[in-house]
């Protein structure tokens, strides 16, 4: 008979526990109607990520840099390698500097803006400079004067980014919304990247023949230059009425004042970012590597042996890609951003491992978009690339409302708005991480023996160029996102938890009304 008791008080357990579940349910729903959320138009969200198309501009463009200072200006494959790892890391390092000024920022151009504008015209300028002058100077001091102009470009590029990362805070809070960026964030970084390969595989490439012409890389970094002011301005647009002060903190901008020792607590009792970062860093690193300018000219210009494909691609894949990232949106809507980006992952992990087949064949350099040439192998890629792209662009770009969620949960935590410092410390160990990405390519190649000459456009391809491109381009992403799902495991801010948040921070700002 005692079976049979223990057996109905387990049922009676099961049913109490489901009862709390419902219970905890229906509070959370009634929550959600009480909480007044901070709205956004769709045109500011939209205007707002022209922020990221005008620095991904810069960073698809300086992702030629190693063919300029390679092959113009004549610095070593490793020697290059080891120079721009160690820039990246001096990148993370401006990151909480500059963070730490935003946050103490509030002018009367808003705390946001300025940092737009000083940015760009850093980034404009050092570019400039870096293409049209580095290959003039005197050979024993061109490598000291490359470094130098690459740090202001630098510092510019984190004037500029810190705002893409922290502006989120103030555009909306509505979860239904905050998803949203990460489709425009898609949309436009990939029309930065596509459009810039694009440009250079179909146009530059085409008229000046060579990466070794300096006159190719004068008319490449001007057009960035031009474009990305155009996609500055229209963010600054974007930004404009939410720049204020009634939007940085709690109510009417007052929120706890902010001591240096404070960013040591934050980092120690705010996991989410922790978590957030740990992920995203695994994400930046094979992101890094798989999308590596020497990378895309082992896989287009030798493995398939039609470079020109690295740009149409972009055009190809474009419509689906964005239908799998609208697909990710809409299942962030409903289940949250976490939820999202953990199944993007998975996707992505399975999507990869088909990639890599696809690429083994014998006639992959039968791939082609010649109407009259398409064939089986064509179409495959197209279809797996495209949604594995898609997958892709949830993975980098849904981290970048989520960095505001951990805003929201240390405002409600700690009641101190640090928007800047959760920008920079993310940036600060996502860059320290990725860095090691353009090391790591570099190192690879020099294993190889590319280690005074990068792989060139249309050279004859080996076992040796063909397996490197596969660990480059299948096997390392593989590897990096199952950190990645690691990560986010420890990662708690969901959905209920969110709203959670949220509803605490509606009932300080009434406090505060008092």
């Amino acid at each position: 008979m005692r079976w049979l008791k223990r057996g109905e008080k387990s049922q009676e357990n099961q049913v109490e526990e489901i009862e709390q579940k419902l219970t905890e349910q229906n509070d959370i729903a009634d929550t959600q109607e009480e909480i007044q959320y901070n709205n956004a138009k769709i045109w500011q969200l939209a205007l707002f990520s022209m922020n990221n198309a005008a620095t991904n501009l810069y960073l698809a463009l300086m992702g030629y840099v190693t063919y300029y200072a390679n092959g113009i200006v004549g610095l070593g494959v490793f020697l290059l390698s080891m120079v721009l790892t160690v820039m990246r890391v001096f990148d993370g390092i401006t990151d909480p500097v500059i963070g730490y000024f935003l946050d103490k920022t509030e002018g009367r151009f808003g705390k946001f803006r300025p940092f737009l504008v000083i940015g760009n015209v850093f980034l404009a300028g050092s570019c400039i400079v870096l293409f049209l002058t580095t290959h003039l100077i005197p050979g024993p001091f061109r490598l000291l004067y490359f470094i130098f102009v690459y740090a202001i470009y630098i510092i510019g590029y984190t004037f500029q980014t810190v705002v893409a990362k922290s502006g989120q805070t103030i555009i909306t809070n509505n979860p239904k919304q905050r998803p949203m960026a990460t489709y425009f964030d898609s949309l436009f970084i990939m029309a930065a990247y596509g459009g810039t390969v694009l440009y250079v595989s179909n146009y530059l490439i085409p008229k000046y023949k060579t990466f070794l012409n300096p006159e190719l890389f004068r008319e490449f970094v001007i057009m960035i230059a031009i474009v990305s002011m155009l996609c500055t301005a229209l963010a600054i647009v974007g930004i404009w009425e939410k720049d204020q002060k009634k939007f940085y903190g709690i109510q009417n901008g007052k929120s706890e004042k902010i001591k240096k020792k404070d960013y040591v607590d934050i980092i120690v009792h705010n996991k989410p970012i922790r978590m957030l970062t740990f992920a995203s860093a695994a994400n930046q690193f094979v992101s890094v590597v798989y999308s590596h300018t020497t990378v895309g000219v082992m896989l287009y210009g030798i493995l398939m042996n039609n470079y020109s494909i690295s740009g149409l691609i972009g055009i190809v894949a474009a419509v689906p890609t964005l239908i799998v990232v609208s697909g990710g949106i809409k299942v962030a809507q409903k289940f949250g951003q976490k939820k999202a980006l953990i199944l993007a992952t998975w996707s992505a992990v399975g999507l990869q491992v088909i990639m890599t087949f696809v690429l083994l064949s014998k006639n992959v350099d039968t791939i082609s978009f010649v109407p009259n040439k398409i064939n089986l192998i064509t179409v495959i890629f197209v279809l797996v690339f495209s949604v594995l792209n898609g997958c892709k662009s949830i993975i980098n770009n849904m981290v970048v409302p989520m960095i505001a969620d951990c805003c929201d949960y240390e405002l409600a935590r700690s009641g101190k708005y640090v928007p800047g410092l959760m920008g920079a410390l993310f940036s600060f160990i996502e860059k320290g991480v990725s860095a090691f990405g353009m090391a790591f390519v570099g190192i690879v190649l020099t294993v190889i023996g590319y280690d005074k000459i990068l792989p060139q456009v249309g050279e004859p391809i080996t076992d040796t160029l063909k397996y490197t491109t596969l660990f480059l381009f299948c096997v390392i992403p593989v590897l990096g996102w199952g950190i990645t799902l690691l990560a986010m495991h420890y990662y708690s801010l969901d959905k209920n938890t969110m709203t959670k948040v949220h509803h605490k921070l509606m009932k300080k700002k009434k406090a505060t009304r008092r």
